[in-house]
């Protein structure tokens, strides 16, 4: 059985296979969180990967369930907080509170249950935002004004399977996830957005000028496919 095994950004590796007597193209997740396309044996693999692209939000919206790692005692979220869990076995139900520099946690279940983990993952996600909204909009504006770009306003949210984007009347979001990237990618993000103000596509104009702003940017670029925008602790 003919396979081909390819990365795409915001997705990473999907692999390729082409089956004798399939009709259709077929997309699955394993258990463990492979990303497979099934293809008819007179398929390209061109047509696995543009399906594969028109799929992007939906695998990754169920590789977060497949691989979202295991929120700890004391883990890092975003850039000031760290993780305080109490267990109180008297506790009717698992409750959070965000702290200045911690998200304290207290449940009577052990903080590896799934339950806490969801929850967990849901105040961190709170904590992250919170951050993001406190420190990316001064960064938007320090790069803007450093390098002469105008934008109308900033949004910050969740975005699934993007960091940022900018709109053609200069509206630019964040996703708040970028608060677990190390600040070089961070500001990379932040500065590709703000080039979308004057070229909203990628031609050649648009790196162009972001390599005269950015210098390097093409492989930064490279560094970001290492990260996805999920819950990732780290201690």
């Amino acid at each position: 059985m003919p396979q081909k095994t390819v990365w795409l950004p915001d997705i990473g590796e999907v692999v390729l296979s082409k089956r004798r007597g399939s009709k259709n193209i077929r997309l699955s997740i394993s258990a463990a969180g492979k990303v497979r396309v099934g293809l008819p044996a007179w398929a390209p693999y061109t047509a696995g990967i543009s399906f594969a692209k028109s799929r992007g939000e939906w695998i990754n919206q169920h590789l977060d369930t497949h691989k979202r790692p295991l929120i700890t005692q004391n883990s890092r979220i975003g850039k000031s907080y760290r993780i305080n869990y109490v267990h109180k076995p008297g506790a009717t139900k698992t409750t959070t509170r965000l702290g200045a520099q911690s998200l304290n946690i207290t449940s009577r279940l052990p903080f590896g249950d799934p339950v806490v983990q969801a929850i967990a993952a849901k105040a961190s996600e709170r904590a992250l935002k919170k951050e993001a909204s406190q420190l990316l909009p001064v960064r938007l504006s320090q790069i803007a004004h450093k390098n002469n770009f105008n934008y109308k306003s900033v949004k910050i949210k969740k975005l699934v399977s993007r960091w940022g984007s900018c709109s053609s009347d200069k509206v630019i979001t964040l996703n708040y996830f970028l608060m677990q990237l190390p600040w070089e990618l961070i500001d990379y993000v932040i500065t590709h957005e703000l080039v979308h103000t004057k070229h909203l596509n990628h031609s050649l104009a648009f790196w162009n000028e972001f390599e005269v702003v950015l210098p390097n940017a093409k492989q930064t670029r490279k560094l970001i496919k290492q990260y996805r925008p999920v819950i990732n602790s780290v201690v």
